[in-house]
């Protein structure tokens, strides 16, 4: 009998000894899976050096320039307008000098500015005496080339921002006291949209911009080949008609400074005024308009409200 009880003894206590293990096993977590492996570091490619990317000279404004060099369309300003940059007077442009005259006074007011390229029209801006100035561009080399100029120049009341100005209008951020689209009106698959967003956003607005006329674009051998269609639409209700413009080999270079597509619509001249006055400006005034321009006609207009 003693033997027996001490097997039994030993049994339970094995029992024992084994739910202890279960018990260990249920609340002993899991060990966690081994880190993913990191990624490699980046390589330069093999023609480049990091150490090309070091200057080893004083600082200077022109080698600071030349870091987009052939890439910029505006010529400095004084006192740096005999540095090597571009050639257009986009820092001293009659056209803007124009809308402020339509627009008064200046001083005290916030723009919003669409396309900066390479920060004239926003150094303008704030030269007139805007207290305020949002500039936005959506190329990303021409928005580093608008801060270089902002760091020249010692631009004080100018905010650069890099990204799509139709997106931005979208959000409905704030109101403007005006607005300078000079440029970017016709680089849009849909202008209606921008003259509307532009509408909600500003009772003052400045554009420049190329429209679509058939004699003179049917005529050209090169303007032409670049307008294959036409589409009849809407946009909030009111109905126009776009041709489809196309940038092809502009695409290629290096000073490209279109759309975010690889196509934009113009309108009609017609149909530009009466969407401006559908969405609600009620004055237009128009200048420099170039009927025979190399890159199709233009204009420039103000219009208030």
């Amino acid at each position: 009998m003693s033997r027996f009880n001490t097997i039994k003894q030993r049994l339970r206590a094995g029992l024992r000894a084994f739910a202890g293990i279960n018990e260990l096993v249920a609340v002993t977590p899991s060990p966690l899976p081994p880190p993913p492996p990191s990624p490699p570091p980046a390589v330069l490619p093999t023609h480049s050096r990091i150490l090309d990317y070091y200057l080893t000279t004083a600082p200077d404004p022109q080698q600071t320039l030349d870091l987009f060099k052939d890439e910029w369309s505006s010529q400095l300003p004084e006192p740096y307008n005999h540095l090597r940059a571009g050639t257009v007077g986009l820092f001293n442009d009659v056209r803007i000098t124009w809308a402020f005259t339509q627009f008064g006074d200046l001083h005290g007011m916030s723009a919003l500015e669409l396309g900066s390229l390479d920060g004239g029209h926003a150094y303008m801006l704030e030269q007139a005496g805007a207290a305020e100035v949002i500039a936005i561009e959506a190329n990303s080399r021409a928005f580093l080339r608008c801060l270089i100029v902002k760091e020249l120049l010692k631009l004080q009341r100018v905010q650069f921002l890099c990204g799509d100005f139709v997106a931005y209008l979208r959000t409905a951020p704030r109101r403007f006291d005006l607005i300078i689209a000079s440029g970017v009106l016709y680089h849009m698959r849909n202008p209606a949209e921008l003259i509307a967003l532009l509408a909600q956003t500003s009772d003052r607005i400045y554009v420049w911009t190329h429209y679509y006329d058939e004699a003179i674009i049917k005529a050209s051998p090169v303007l032409a080949p670049k307008f294959p269609s036409s589409t009849p639409t809407e946009y909030g209700g009111f109905a126009h008609q776009l041709y489809r413009q196309e940038y092809q080999v502009a695409l290629a270079l290096s000073t490209f400074c279109g759309g975010t597509a690889e196509h934009s619509a113009w309108m009609s001249r017609a149909d530009l005024f009466a969407c401006v006055r559908y969405f609600g400006f009620t004055a237009i005034e128009v200048a420099f308009e170039v009927p025979e321009h190399p890159n199709g006609p233009c204009l420039a207009f103000v219009a208030t409200r």
